[in-house]
């Protein structure tokens, strides 16, 4: 069995991660996980939030950064800021609502209160102090470097991370695209399905974009959306030979990637609605938005239908139809998997409220087949693989498809590398940059107002 090195955080990260297989210490090792806490979670632009969720000054939301607790919030001045979720004083958490709207935080404990924008704002009974409250060490730690791209909130604590815009690249172009589909660019951010499972936050990612596993976990979906149709609906494209279908997966490098759906619709008003998985009452909404809207109403239908691309943003957001999943790693062998719902906004008044609304609730639907019907099968997956990583001495998990096939790829001029759906080049790749991580030595910080 594989041993530890005694450098580079323990173990020898190249035998660890090799060019067809990772070993099962990677998902399983407490220590790995802790490093993973800053060579991941602190070193890169990690997802917080989206601006929609803060959208007033004085707003605010709570979450993490890998396992730290954070604030983020809108302060007094319309800043976007991440806040430590600690009391400088004894530690304990500052704020316990999950969103709300305020110009400061009182500590339950002692009492002690902080602006939105870190400083300190009172300490009660200060007189029994000989020190001077005026210095920033005693002000709210947090996150140095705070970022937006197109409402999407990042954080991290590398002064030495390249630019948001750098981190993402070629990201950018099919989260522009996620974007752009809905009116006037802008989603507004809806409550979410919180699911947890029983394994390493990384079984997530592998399968983020993994085009291999559809026909087989996803079966019992694939056949309740054929029994109320012709077999043309969901994810049908993956039942014959999904490999010669026009779409493919993409790695884009740094760790994102996605699979893109899209070249399988037909090219119309109203091909993304056409393709979606039946909900109850969806056929009785779309007869009433045709017979009101005429030859508009496929357009607008086209709102409500899930985007079939699965955009992965390393190392915890992924965009999949009208859903934003955000993983969030509890320890090494447990992982909260978020699925917050999107809703339109009519921005030039072109839509109505009454269509508005009938949009709207046709895509908090879709949420019926993912997450509420195909997610549970993938984190039981992931629990099964969590289960086997119990075999110690099995210890390789392996990546190959597609391998030593330079066929079935092709490298565009940004370096952006193209696959069929079903290969596994985006695993080897992401996984590559995860191990270059762990073999660094990022110099983490913190910031305080002065």
């Amino acid at each position: 069995m594989l041993q530890r090195s005694g450098n580079g955080g323990g173990y020898d990260w190249d035998e660890l991660v090799q060019p067809d297989r990772v070993h099962r210490l990677i998902y399983a090792d407490p220590e790995i996980f802790q490093r993973e806490l800053t060579h991941v979670f602190g070193a890169v632009w990690v997802y917080l939030a989206h601006e929609s969720q803060i959208p007033n000054n004085n707003d605010f939301i709570t979450g993490k950064l890998g396992l730290r607790p954070i604030i983020i919030c809108r302060d007094n001045d319309g800043k976007v800021r991440a806040l430590y979720n600690r009391c400088t004083h004894r530690g304990t958490t500052l704020c316990r609502w999950e969103k709300g709207n305020s110009r400061s935080f009182q500590c339950p404990y002692h009492g002690w209160s902080y602006l939105n924008n870190g400083r300190i704002r009172g300490v009660p009974w200060p007189d029994g102090y000989a020190v001077d409250f005026r210095d920033p060490k005693f002000n709210l730690a947090q996150v140095p470097r705070v970022e937006s791209y197109r409402g999407f909130i990042f954080g991290t604590l590398n002064m030495d991370a390249p630019s948001l815009a750098n981190y993402l690249g070629p990201i950018r172009k099919p989260m522009d695209e996620w974007i752009d589909r809905n009116p006037g660019g802008k989603i507004v951010v809806c409550e979410a399905n919180r699911l947890k499972f029983k394994g390493n936050w990384k079984l997530a990612y592998d399968n983020s974009a993994d085009g291999y596993h559809v026909i087989y976990s996803h079966r019992s979906l694939i056949e309740t959306e054929a029994r109320f149709n012709d077999g043309e609906k969901g994810m049908s494209y993956y039942k014959n030979s999904p490999d010669k279908l026009a779409m493919y997966v993409a790695y884009t490098g740094n760790g994102h990637h996605y699979k893109d759906k899209r070249p399988n619709l037909q090219k119309r008003d109203g091909g993304l609605w056409a393709i979606e998985s039946f909900h109850p009452g969806m056929e009785h909404v779309a007869e009433k938005l045709r017979a009101q809207l005429g030859a508009r109403a496929e357009a607008v239908l086209d709102y409500a239908g899930s985007e079939p691309m699965n955009i992965n943003v390393f190392p915890n957001l992924s965009l999949l139809g009208n859903h934003i999943q955000v993983i969030e790693p509890v320890s090494v062998d447990e992982t909260n998997a978020v699925w917050y719902g999107t809703k339109i906004e009519d921005v030039d008044g072109t839509i109505g409220d009454d269509v508005l609304r009938e949009i709207n609730t046709l895509r908090m639907r879709t949420q019926e087949g993912f997450p509420n019907l195909g997610e549970v099968d993938d984190i039981t997956n992931f629990e099964q693989i969590q289960r086997g990583l119990a075999c110690l001495e099995d210890e390789w998990i392996y990546m190959n498809r597609g391998m030593d096939m330079p066929e079935r790829f092709r490298t565009d001029d940004e370096g952006v590398i193209y696959g069929p759906a079903t290969d596994e080049v985006f695993m080897r790749e992401y996984i590559m940059k995860w191990k270059r991580l762990m073999q660094s030595e990022p110099q983490l910080t913190v910031q305080r107002e002065p």
